[in-house]
């Protein structure tokens, strides 16, 4: 189902993060914390996300046993109000400016279109699109007064693609791509690049009742042309890449990181 993996070193010439600060949203678990770990390890300072105080103060105290450089950003990304407040403080903490932001955070409430409450919608439209702009859009006061930065959008195959009880997502995430898109025209005379990564399906502990449904994994190991679930850590390397100066030219980009799905029919 997974793959030996190899961890990227520090000090690899244009993928090297030293001396950068990289804020990642919604990492205290999932994705977003197996990003946050691969970005410290290539070198940056991370900025560690979430709601629980508790929990983000349980993560970042993780990553300073293993001697990686992080901090705590308790934020409910999708409170604006909360957002400049973080943002600002972070900024200002005297550990420098953000100059890498992922915006990871994002959640899944699945009905039928004809039967999906319009709190559903807003919900998933407010956490996985409307978060994105608005700590986009704090962040990047900061980076344009600077001329440099990296933002890195977390979309999905569902940028592209539907499937039945997603639409509120679908939606979301379609709209992010665009976001992405549309950031970079603004941002990249400034010196920001404006990317996105779009996962497949990967196994990771808010998937684990899907990898185990034996009838879903068959599903996704046949539709895939890899035959399998992906590994987190095989994220790291396209988020090091888009945070990095190896990307310095690329804008308004989505790459997918799906095992050949979206190129199959």
């Amino acid at each position: 189902m997974s793959a030996d993996t190899t961890s990227i070193p520090m000090g690899s010439g244009r993928f090297d993060l030293s001396g950068r600060r990289a804020l990642i949203t919604g990492s205290t678990q999932g994705l977003g914390l197996t990003l946050a770990r691969g970005l410290a390890r290539a070198g940056a300072s991370v900025v560690i996300n979430g709601r629980t105080e508790t929990k983000v103060g349980r993560v970042v105290d993780t990553f300073n046993v293993d001697q990686l450089a992080a901090a705590a950003l308790v934020m409910d990304a999708t409170d604006v109000q909360g957002v400049v407040e973080g943002v600002q403080r972070i900024e200002n903490d005297g550990r420098g400016p953000i100059d890498i932001l992922v915006n990871n955070v994002g959640i899944h409430q699945r009905a039928p279109l004809a039967e999906m409450s319009n709190a559903a919608w807003d919900t998933v439209i407010s956490t996985n699109l409307t978060s994105a702009f608005t700590v986009s859009r704090e962040v990047a006061k900061g980076m344009l007064e600077r001329k440099a930065g990296k933002i890195i959008n977390i979309c999905s195959l569902m940028s592209d693609l539907g499937r039945p009880t997603t639409g509120n997502y679908a939606a979301a995430k379609g709209g992010l791509r665009m976001l992405t898109r549309a950031m970079a025209v603004e941002w990249a005379g400034a010196n920001i690049q404006v990317n996105a990564i779009g996962p497949g399906y990967f196994a990771t502990e808010l998937t684990r009742e899907l990898v185990s449904d034996e009838k879903f994994n068959a599903w996704i190991c046949e539709r895939t042309p890899a035959n399998r679930w992906g590994n987190p850590d095989e994220l790291i390397g396209a988020a090091v890449f888009f945070a990095s100066s190896a990307s310095s030219f690329i804008n308004g980009q989505i790459l997918y990181v799906d095992g050949g799905l979206t190129a199959s029919i």
